[in-house]
């Protein structure tokens, strides 16, 4: 995992029991890790406002192929180690509500520096009024990138919304032919009770126990899809902060807790980009893994 530090950026990562207790009360407000988490979110939030913009068109999905994987460089080498052939498979970005693929700028630009040669983001419609009509829009989104590639298999992170829309398609739709591994970045898995706030078609949809959400939790049996869960004690979108957590039993999803981050830092956090890399880079080989030992049985 990586090192601590005074933001303390390594998660703790756990698949089932309790999350871990999330500090309360005045002392935790005042901590430095919270008080230099909320600064460093607010810097995100400006620097996301002005990029905001940039990230109105649609993206094309170009491949980055400027080295060929015996010249990358030695940590690229690294994490690829266990399976050269999975930098080659599609990654496919998400953003959250009333955003678009601006957010997604450092992890882009980041996954592509680390060796994944194609990557790219998906900018759903704006006046989107329910989660199911963009899951149906993301799995059209996913067959045309598996034409394009050649791919039968693509990667997604869904940063808040993004991640809930992605989900639906894999468990609901039959996505987890086509999802290789699903990483959600602060999704509210368990609603947000600030949705009660405004009362908007979709945002009623992510209140806790909406029919959406009630769906999710029906049982999904065979899910091939790998799910890890990103979530943090500093979300200010996703109250309580424990609903960033996947605990649907038939997804075994990893739930990794990163304090002191906030809802918009997550896509653009060092430790967070760490971890998406590391859990995309070793998702094609365990996914073989776990084939091969369905075809042996």
């Amino acid at each position: 995992m990586h090192p601590s530090s005074e933001l303390s950026p390594a998660p703790g990562w756990h698949t089932t029991g309790d999350p871990e207790a999330t500090p309360r009360g005045l002392r935790a407000l005042c901590s430095t890790a919270t008080l230099t988490g909320g600064l460093t979110e607010l810097a995100w939030v400006g620097a996301h406002v002005l990029m905001y913009p940039l990230g109105t068109r649609m993206e094309a999905l170009r491949p980055d192929l400027r080295r060929r994987t015996g010249e990358q460089p030695a940590a690229v080498r690294a994490l690829f180690a266990d399976d050269p052939l999975a930098a080659r498979v599609p990654v496919l970005l998400v953003h959250g509500l009333v955003d678009n693929r601006s957010v997604f700028a450092v992890m882009r630009r980041s996954l592509r520096r680390r060796g994944f040669t194609h990557v790219c983001s998906w900018n759903y419609s704006p006046f989107l009024t329910d989660i199911t009509q963009a899951a149906t829009a993301l799995g059209q989104q996913l067959e045309r990138i598996c034409e394009q590639t050649g791919h039968d298999r693509v990667h997604v992170v869904g940063h808040s919304l993004g991640g809930l829309i992605a989900r639906y398609h894999v468990q609901r739709q039959g996505g987890d032919e086509r999802v290789d591994a699903l990483v959600t970045l602060g999704t509210p898995h368990q609603g947000s009770i600030l949705a009660h706030v405004l009362p908007t078609p979709l945002v009623r949809q992510l209140r806790p126990g909406s029919p959406v959400l009630r769906e999710l939790e029906e049982p999904a049996p065979g899910c091939r899809t790998r799910v890890t869960a990103v979530y943090s004690d500093l979300d200010q979108l996703v109250l309580p902060t424990s609903s960033g957590r996947c605990d649907h039993p038939d997804l075994g999803a990893r739930n990794l807790l990163f304090r002191g981050v906030g809802h918009m830092s997550l896509p653009m956090h060092r430790g967070v980009l760490d971890e998406v890399a590391t859990t995309l880079a070793g998702a094609g080989q365990r996914a073989a893994r776990r084939r091969h030992m369905r075809a042996v049985a």
